[in-house]
């Protein structure tokens, strides 16, 4: 299996080459944890999830950090209108992130380094940014001279002397270039700090993930990814700071974004009151519907959040478990085949195309609710769970499944019309049994009747 990934660095498709193929290593940009994490974050971290599937899939050993950003801004605000330390916020926001995650399926990373704990390795990095001249220090400040590095600019295609001064950059009178960023800054109570060469301090938000992949991956790492906004000036400058730090070594060799979520066609904001907390959505959606979603597009295009395309999404899923509860029924059980089909795995080596891949996974499964017999049966469904398995869905019991489904109040009155056309049909009043079944099929509602037991799923627009 050939894979293929585009690299914003290079701005095209090419053939993913580690530069290790017996240590893959990737990096993601984490969460800051002073919130819940709204679904434009889940993004990120279901593509970089399946994408370290799929390379396992290639790679007998491949690296995966994720990190977390335990101390930032936002997070002092939050701590200090709590009047709590930051460790309390954090903690709290780091947990529901693992919980929210995990409902949509995010496997763990194999490191997931905290901020805080690498604070003497980041004191280390900058110091060796001012012996090679790369950063200088100015009122307690350090800061990153981007006039020092002649490759500013490569990866996001800003010209470095028509470039503005990005996102969480401070225009201040002690900076020798409007766009030089901060390393190291001030604190003074009741901000979080730490001691080092330059006073009393914390780290910059930039300097953060550059020490956290040189110490868990390297110098040079494989694969760095993050949302579409991380490119400049975060990764950007992420760049310029391990390279100038490591002797003009490439920091990351392959670098993945992904697009923007909207919400129907709007970006999200606080202002329009459009955002979409994950926490919230999986009070009245199973994970395993948002991370469908999330996937139905291409990872580098825009993805339009609606209510429409979440509930298109759990009907899917209700006919794929379907199919699969009504095959196990009548040939199972089943067992995942080791490796998933051959056309879904190109489709995700592809530059992890979804779209395709999903195509291809639903086409398994109308091969299997077309199996005649337990070998065809069996063929199909092992190849549809080893795909699931990849691709993260699928991943509960069929009845549970639909269990869950009818706890809900939509749910409980589809089981008590259930109910009522059962009794009618004890009872041999066919034509009340045929005026419900009419009911719940203009409710999108499929019956299956088998063995003498009704079971329903939503009817797949």
């Amino acid at each position: 299996m050939t894979i293929r990934l585009y690299n914003t660095l290079s701005r095209q498709k090419q053939v993913f080459e580690p530069q290790d193929p017996n240590r893959v290593t990737m990096y993601a940009c984490g969460p800051t944890v002073y919130s819940y994490a709204h679904i434009g974050n889940a993004r990120p971290a279901v593509i970089f999830d399946l994408l370290h599937r799929l390379l396992q899939q290639q790679y007998p050993s491949v690296v995966y950090a994720r990190n977390i950003t335990d101390v930032d801004d936002k997070i002092n605000q939050a701590a200090a209108s709590l009047g709590v330390p930051i460790s309390e916020i954090s903690a709290k926001y780091a947990d529901a992130y693992h919980q929210d995650m995990a409902a949509v399926g995010v496997e763990l990373p194999d490191i997931e380094p905290r901020a805080t704990e690498h604070i003497g390795q980041m004191i280390d990095m900058i110091q060796r940014l001012i012996d090679a001249g790369h950063a200088y220090a100015a009122e307690g400040h350090v800061l990153f001279d981007i006039g020092s590095f002649d490759e500013y600019g490569m990866l996001s295609g800003r010209d470095k002397d028509d470039m503005q001064a990005g996102a969480r950059v401070e225009v201040a009178s002690f900076k020798q270039n409007p766009g030089d960023f901060v390393l190291w800054k001030p604190s003074e109570d009741p901000l979080p700090g730490w001691d080092s060469p330059w006073g009393w301090g914390r780290p910059g938000w930039h300097l953060e993930c550059s020490v956290m992949a040189e110490t868990h991956l390297g110098e040079t790492i494989d694969i760095h990814g993050g949302g579409q906004d991380l490119i400049f000036p975060h990764h950007e400058n992420e760049i310029a700071q391990s390279m100038c730090s490591h002797g003009g070594k490439t920091f990351a060799r392959y670098w993945l974004h992904n697009g923007f979520v909207t919400v129907e066609k709007r970006k999200m904001s606080k202002s329009l009151g459009n955002t979409l907390v994950v926490h919230e959505l999986l009070k009245n959606h199973p994970g395993e519907a948002l991370r469908y979603l999330l996937l139905s597009a291409h990872y580098r295009q825009p993805l339009d959040w609606s209510e429409q395309e979440l509930e298109r999404a759990r009907r899917t899923l209700d006919r794929l478990y379907g199919v699969l509860r009504t095959a196990d029924h009548d040939h199972g059980p089943f067992s995942a085949d080791e490796r998933p089909g051959e056309a879904f795995l190109e489709a995700l080596a592809d530059d992890l195309n979804t779209p395709v891949a999903l195509a291809e996974f639903n086409r398994a499964a109308r091969q299997l609710a077309r199996a005649e017999n337990r070998e065809d049966a069996q063929r199909a469904a092992g190849e549809l769970l080893a795909d699931a398995r990849l691709i993260g869905l699928l991943q509960a019991d069929p009845n549970a499944w639909f269990g869950a489904a009818s706890e809900d109040s939509a749910g409980a009155a589809i089981e008590a019309l259930i109910a009522k056309r059962n009794e009618a049909r004890a009872n041999r009043d066919f034509a009340a049994a045929d005026a419900i079944r009419d009911e719940l099929t203009a409710l999108g509602v499929v019956l299956e009747d088998a063995g003498g037991v009704t079971r329903w799923r939503r009817k797949d627009s």
